[in-house]
């Protein structure tokens, strides 16, 4: 598989992760849901790593929270208008 076509297969998991997290796979979002998981992975599997990129960057650390209260108010949203079976 070339490299374009593996990035788009994945850019379109990317979405329909979006999707199914917030409800929405439009492009700001996914952008946002992307560093989102990226950013938890990191904080999991490297903590010192994270821990020194904030203490580096205090704004961006700053920007990350948002992003990810942004998600968890989106996703908190997303599960309660979903109908329950």
């Amino acid at each position: 598989m070339d490299q374009k076509t593996f990035a788009m297969q994945f850019e379109a998991l990317l979405e329909k992760y979006a999707e199914l997290l917030v409800g929405t796979s439009d492009k700001d979002i996914t952008e946002k849901v992307k560093m989102y998981a990226i950013y938890t992975h990191i904080a999991k599997t490297m903590p010192a790593l994270a821990k020194h990129w904030n203490a580096l960057y205090p704004d961006a650390k700053d920007g990350m929270k948002a992003i990810m209260e942004e998600i968890k108010k989106l996703n908190e949203e997303h599960r309660n208008t979903k109908p329950t079976p």
